[in-house]
């Protein structure tokens, strides 16, 4: 004999079973509510503070002078990070600032938030971590920074972001003037070695020119050069001068003689500016030819250094100038576009969505539960004793809300 084939449930018979179930869904539901409400309106309330501030592009890293001096284009690229999204590096500091365990301790201790948490055995660590669910500092859709602080007194919670703002403005002036006292040791450092480097290339330049008797090389080699031509020119007039001399009145005749005489002379003078080596002692100006290419050489290489030097002097020392205006600047790092007031409005507990969550959480708590008492209570013939635990503890429940089956 073949068995009967079990017919598919259908919405209708759900319905059904809910509608049966009515008096429990609509008893417990009820309860839940009463309850909910009782436990949401026993919350104390707690209201939030908001303080609003914004960064001058000028305060990026706190150097916003001496990265202005380098070409930075910190305020471009603030622009284009908030278009993004993306928070600036220097918000990040003031958020990693105010999160700072050093400023979370004299936030605690100033406002005596270990008995406001009612931390007994004084545990740091414990406050901080109640702490920091009260607070936050987030970057807005505006490009600012918002920091808040939810507390049961509304004028408490406007004095702590308050203070929030001031404590991260004087650390993050602290860590400024921290960098730029660094900066300017370093800048200092290249400064100091720059005019040592200057003084050695000006000692190497007057010893050369001390050297030679030189104080201008290219315009002395230049009168050097123009004096041998004029002489080589002379040297040449004497010889053709002599030549016929020599053909008019002979070798042995006082004419030739004495233009002989003077172009032997102009010949040992031309040999003079060529190759002597005791020219320079005897003439402040004009410089031997054999020596020209090694005075030329080490004076482009001694003048170049010293050139060199004070190229670097012109950039260090207007940045060394800008640091040490940076390590003395105590001025505010961020304005306060909102300072914090006592909130009128309550921040939470949010009792409707309290009331309302217990409701949705217990209705489908309640539901599953109801279709399971359904199997248990049509099932035939319990099979082990657990089944009939399940069958007498939903009999219970039926007598109970009357339920009819």
């Amino acid at each position: 004999m073949t068995e009967p084939t079990k017919q598919p449930s259908k919405f209708s018979d759900y319905i059904y079973v809910l509608y049966k179930w009515k008096k429990f869904l609509i008893i417990n539901l009820f309860i839940v509510i009463v309850l909910a409400a009782i436990y949401a309106l026993t919350l104390p309330l707690e209201y939030k503070a908001i303080a609003t501030i914004t960064i001058p592009p000028s305060e990026q890293m706190g150097l916003g002078g001496l990265t202005n001096m380098l070409g930075g284009k910190s305020s471009i690229a603030s622009m284009g990070s908030r278009l993004f999204g993306v928070t600036n590096q220097s918000e990040d500091i003031i958020i990693g600032l105010l999160n700072s365990r050093s400023a979370l301790t004299k936030i605690i201790k100033k406002f005596d938030l270990m008995s406001y948490y009612e931390i007994d055995d004084n545990n740091m660590d414990k406050v901080i971590k109640a702490f920091r669910k009260d607070i936050s500092s987030d970057p807005n859709e505006y490009g600012m920074v918002d920091f808040s602080v939810v507390n049961k007194n509304p004028k408490l919670s406007a004095e702590i972001a308050n203070y929030m703002v001031h404590l991260t403005d004087s650390m993050n002036i602290h860590l400024n003037i921290e960098q730029a006292r660094n900066n300017r040791i370093f800048i200092e450092q290249r400064y100091q070695k720059n005019i040592s480097d200057l003084k050695i290339a000006e000692d190497s330049l007057y010893r050369f020119q001390r050297k030679y008797g030189i104080v201008s090389v290219p315009e002395q080699l230049d009168v050097t050069v123009k004096a041998a031509a004029e002489v080589e020119s002379m040297l040449m007039k004497k010889e053709m001068e002599a030549y016929l001399m020599k053909q008019v009145y002979g070798d042995d005749s006082p004419q030739y003689q004495g233009v002989l005489a003077e172009q032997n002379l102009l010949k040992s003078k031309v040999q003079e500016l060529k190759s002597s080596q005791n020219l320079s002692a005897s003439s402040n100006v004009l410089f031997a030819f054999k020596e020209m290419p090694a005075m030329a050489i080490q004076y482009l290489r001694t003048s170049r250094e010293v050139q060199i030097q004070q190229t670097i002097m012109e950039f260090v020392l207007p940045l060394y100038e800008q640091a040490k205006v940076e390590e003395q600047k105590s001025i505010p790092t961020l304005i306060i576009i909102d300072e914090a007031i006592p909130p009128e409005l309550k921040y939470s507990p949010k009792r409707s969505v309290i009331i309302l969550g217990l409701f949705l959480l217990f209705t489908f708590l309640f539901i599953p539960f109801i279709f399971w008492g359904e199997k248990v209570l049509n099932r035939e013939k319990p099979e082990n004793p657990l089944q009939v635990k399940e069958s007498n503890f939903f009999t219970r429940i039926v007598k109970i809300y009357r339920i009819k089956f």
